[in-house]
């Protein structure tokens, strides 16, 4: 069951995922909307700009097409007639056949300022600058084009009537100027004066979308000759809502650079796209000046096709949001599978106790390694609960043999314990007949006592050998000798229970490395057992020599037998000291003691040598001991580079305990006097300073 605040692989991955490919998603679709509109931009300021050129370009054609004509118009021979039919009939023809189109044309006399002939609704007026500048080239003919006086024709005043204001505000994109020009008589003198007005900037709709733009005219000194509103013409530009930004475009045309800039024509504060240029100025008395010509349309109308961009990328947006889900969910699943499988089964508990394996068919690779790395964890968890499961049993078997070796000692000691206290009692309480009698209870006290010293001993000794404490004296010695000692001890108890022994096939000289005192108890204990466990039948103790197993270095030679070591039992490797001789292990002596006794089960044979295991572990069993001789006959044998063994056929079939110790070769020196009269060196038996556990003494000695 999930804890609070846990989540699913699956929903983890889909959310992260999503997270992670949804916002990625909708970053690319902004940087395309705005690289969409940017390029929108860039394309109508480009447009822009280049309307504005051909704008002006289109001004200064027309003003030179119309200078043109009329000067030819002004020097046609009619006009030096002096029939009126004649003067209208050409002011008709004219008006209709200039290329240029052309709103009028008026023929009026210079000197009395009549209207000759005209196509005009209002008189066209001709400024009395301009007729004294004619008047002072009265009598040249002259084909100059400077001759023909350009203005432009300003926007009513506001107490004009409603029908010529609605006529100023149908133009309001349009460019109305007067051209005229000086018409002489036959003798040369200045007579009439041909005006013509035309519009330069037709009035036209422009499509949404379109980026020719509106013109807006503007002179030098910032008024307004042109304008999309029309109540801003004839204004300057410092009375415009965005002043700052027309002086500025102002002075850039001025200083020749075409480009665009951003405006807000109107007080809604719409935003107008301007692409501007400069031209010279066609007024006669601004020749000097230049025009900046704009074309401006709406921001929204240059970003018209933004759009139809935007619902097309919202669409898009919409489909790769759901491919994305369902490519997401499709990914988390494939993901998310082999990995839930892999948790059902190390979640089924049942199948841990099983062979069953983990299957491999993962399409993913890491997921198969994954699953062999969990089917090897698996394997590894069994067998370490195999190993706990033994250890636990052993652990088990040892309490058990810890609370019977309790339970045996309180026992084998108590029985000493009171058979002294009750002996030395009698013997207090006079309770005696005589002196002899007293003498057999001290006896038997003694007895006791000594038991009571061999069974402390016992623990003690296995103290030393779990501490790591307990050494040996090694030296050289006759085993024969020693065992004829032991067999003359036990001799005795063996034959009060009426068991024949046999002590035949023992050599005459077995000499061997080992300490006497040590080996001694060892063949006590093992003689002692078999005839504690052997009610009837026979012991016997024989002796043989056999070839060693390997070559090994003797710890001391026959030659040099005043060398004497102390060995302790090192738990890291067991080995013995040995001293360098010239003598080498060629063979082994095996020492065997077999009876006839109660044997041993083959399952418990292993266990024997253990601490505190015995066959029999009650407190009522019939034969006594601790079960730590064996233990620590095993250990000592070791310590003197030996080995003890034991076999059984099984329960009722004898016992056979094999002790072999190597084989020293002798040159046929006396040996034995020498090793009396010499003192033995002690080693250190301390195991926290191993490097002094050996020494030189009379010779030198180094560790196996």
């Amino acid at each position: 069951m999930a804890k609070p605040g846990q989540s699913s692989f699956r929903r983890v991955l889909l959310s992260r995922l999503l997270l992670l490919s949804v916002p990625v998603l909708l970053l690319g679709v902004y940087v395309t909307y705005t690289k969409a509109r940017s390029t929108l931009l860039d394309t109508a300021r480009q447009n822009l700009t280049e309307s504005a050129v051909r704008k002006g370009d289109s001004i200064q054609e027309a003003i030179s097409a119309l200078k043109a004509n009329l000067l030819t118009a002004s020097q046609a021979i009619v006009l030096q007639s002096q029939s009126s039919t004649a003067y209208q009939q050409f002011v008709n023809q004219l008006a209709q056949q200039l290329p240029t189109p052309i709103n009028c044309v008026q023929l009026s006399d210079i000197q009395t300022q009549d209207i000759v002939s005209s196509t005009c609704d209002e008189p066209l007026l001709v400024t009395q600058p301009v007729v004294s500048q004619w008047s002072r080239q009265q009598g040249e003919v002259s084909s100059d084009p400077s001759q023909i006086k350009v203005t432009v024709l300003l926007p009513p005043a506001p107490s004009t009537p409603p029908k010529k204001q609605a006529e100023a505000i149908s133009a309001k994109t349009q460019l109305p100027i007067l051209l005229s020009a000086p018409v002489y008589n036959s003798d040369g003198q200045l007579q009439y004066a041909l005006s013509i007005r035309s519009t330069l900037l037709q009035s036209k709709y422009i499509q949404p979308g379109s980026l020719s733009g509106e013109p807006v005219v503007i002179t030098q000194s910032g008024k307004i000759l042109v304008h999309p509103i029309p109540k801003q013409v004839g204004r300057n530009i410092n009375e415009q809502l965005d002043s700052p930004r027309f002086q500025s475009l102002v002075e850039d045309a001025i200083a020749g650079r075409e480009s665009f800039i951003h405006l807000a024509l109107e007080k809604d504060a719409q935003e107008f796209l301007a692409g501007y240029t400069a031209i010279k100025s066609p007024i006669s008395d601004q020749s000097d000046q230049q025009w900046i010509i704009l074309a401006v349309t709406p921001l929204k109308s240059a970003l018209v096709g933004l759009q139809d961009i935007r619902q097309v990328l919202f669409i898009l947006t919409c489909g790769l949001i759901a491919a994305s889900i369902l490519a997401t969910i499709y990914i988390a699943r494939d993901l998310a599978r082999p990995l839930e499988k892999l948790r059902d089964c190390a979640l089924h508990e049942s199948q841990l106790h099983s062979n069953y394996r983990i299957p491999h068919t993962f399409k993913i690779r890491e997921i198969n390694q994954l699953a062999e790395a969990l089917d090897a964890m698996f394997e590894r968890l069994k067998h370490w609960a195999e190993e706990l499961e033994a250890a636990w049993k052993e652990a088990q078997a040892a309490n058990q043999l810890k609370n019977e070796f309790l339970a045996t000692t309180s026992h084998e000691l108590r029985t000493p314990l009171n058979g002294i206290i009750g002996s030395l009692r009698l013997v207090k309480d006079g309770f005696c007949d005589d002196r002899e009698e007293e003498l057999d209870f001290l006896q038997r006290a003694d007895d006791a006592a000594i038991h009571l010293l061999k069974i402390i001993n016992d623990i003690l000794d296995l103290a030393k050998l779990e501490s790591g404490k307990l050494s040996v004296e090694i030296e050289l010695i006759d085993l024969r000798q020693l065992l004829d000692e032991v067999i003359h001890l036990q001799a005795v108890p063996i034959q009060v229970k009426g068991i024949d022994f046999h002590t035949k096939d023992l050599h005459e000289k077995l000499p061997v490395r080992a300490d006497p005192a040590k080996l001694k108890q060892v063949l006590i204990n093992v003689i002692g057992n078999s005839e504690k466990f052997t009610d009837s039948g026979s012991i016997t103790v024989s002796t043989r020599i056999e070839p060693a197993s390997e070559k090994t270095q003797p710890l001391v030679s026959a030659d040099d037998s005043t060398s004497i070591a102390r060995v302790s039992n090192t738990p890291s490797n067991g080995q013995v000291t040995k001293a360098q001789g010239t003598g080498e292990l060629l063979s082994q002596v095996v020492v065997t003691v077999k009876d006839t006794g109660i044997g041993i089960d083959p399952v418990q044979q292993s266990k024997l040598f253990r601490p505190f295991v015995m066959v029999d572990g009650s407190t009522t069993r019939k034969y006594g001991g601790t079960g730590l001789g064996l233990a620590i006959s095993r250990n000592l044998i070791e310590l003197m580079g030996g080995t003890i063994t034991l076999f059984s056929a099984g329960e009722g079939q004898g016992t056979t305990v094999n002790i072999s110790l190597p084989l020293v070769q002798t040159t046929g020196k006396e040996t034995e006097a020498k090793r009396d009269n010499e003192q033995p060196a002690q080693l250190s038996t301390d195991l926290s300073k191993p490097q002094e556990s050996i020494g030189e003494i009379n010779g030198k000695v180094t560790t196996d």
